[in-house]
């Protein structure tokens, strides 16, 4: 954002979205969500609306999105209506374009994300365990990258049933290779990125969530006697979450006061990772498979596939 060049010289940022909507389908996403309210889609007549009917609407809505491919594309596979907006205005560019382009300037960047991101959104879709093959289908023809992102995920993990596919290709498009990208680009323009990756998984449905999507929120804070918290590890913590607590929140001080989390930075040589679990380590980027298949491919924003219904 130009407006914001130069205000700050250190970010942290968690699942990083690879989620950004044309002005186009953004129009169709606000004109949807009015109707639904009975209003007009602009911004002073969405503002008169109790704010708790709009959240209660946006739920209903985001619930409306998942399968609906035909009409809303990409965004009916992450199922959350409300995304950033490349609007040539307020966000001119997706922020990998802007750093590798050199029309931004690198920071120091602290970026992190969870092993298994998508897995919460399977959970809450009733979707864990019975994922099908046409299911799986659909969603590597709209997520994976390029035109033989697909054939190239089947063939990087021949033996994957269709769960395995749909979290490890949801999981890629949304939040992982946006995470890693960005520390790329931040790095290219002259920045220095951190990255993590939090490992630990949640105890709670049988293990379905894995490490999922806002899993690090309660780790980060601190705030393990959270309702989110005691949903994921149960309402007496065990030792490891304690311990990764302390370590992310312990990352976050040492890197907004010196700048280093401690552990190295990431270079296009290394590829270091911090991987936060019940041992933690840093290692060579985990999920090399997945970067290997979206190298040169950054997450282009979504477009309209369907008419206005």
């Amino acid at each position: 954002m130009r407006s914001a060049r130069g205000l700050f010289r250190r970010a942290i940022a968690h699942s990083v979205p690879g989620s950004h909507l044309t002005p186009a389908l953004a129009e169709q996403v606000a004109a949807a969500l009015a109707r639904r309210i009975g209003a007009p889609p602009t911004a002073a007549a969405l503002a008169d609306v109790d704010p708790w009917r709009l959240a209660a609407e946006l739920t209903a809505f985001n619930a409306d999105l998942a399968g609906d491919t035909a009409r809303w594309g990409r965004l009916a596979q992450f199922g959350v209506a409300v995304c950033p907006v490349v609007d040539g205005d307020v966000l001119p560019e997706t922020p990998w374009s802007a750093l590798t382009g050199g029309r931004a300037s690198g920071i120091e960047l602290l970026a992190g994300r969870t092993r298994d991101e998508f897995r919460l959104f399977l959970v809450m879709a009733g979707l864990a365990g019975r994922v099908t093959d046409d299911q799986a289908r659909t969603a590597l023809d709209l997520l994976a990258p390029g035109p033989h992102g697909a054939h190239a995920y089947r063939t990087a993990f021949p033996g994957a049933t269709a769960d395995e596919l749909l979290a490890t290709v949801g999981s890629d498009a949304l939040f992982r290779m946006p995470s890693l990208h960005l520390a790329q680009a931040n790095t290219a323009a002259g920045g220095a990125s951190h990255l993590f990756e939090l490992g630990l998984a949640s105890t709670a449905f049988d293990g379905a969530l894995g490490a999922c999507h806002s899993l690090d929120v309660p780790l980060a804070f601190g705030t393990l006697d959270s309702p989110t918290a005691k949903s994921a590890f149960g309402d007496a913590p065990p030792p490891a979450a304690l311990r990764v607590a302390r370590e992310l929140g312990a990352a976050w001080t040492r890197f907004a006061a010196t700048g280093d989390p401690g552990w190295p930075r990431y270079r296009p040589d290394q590829r270091l990772t911090r991987v936060l679990d019940t041992e933690s380590a840093t290692v060579r980027y985990p999920e090399e498979t997945s970067r290997r298949i979206w190298r040169g491919r950054t997450p282009e924003p979504f477009d309209v596939v369907g008419r206005p219904g």
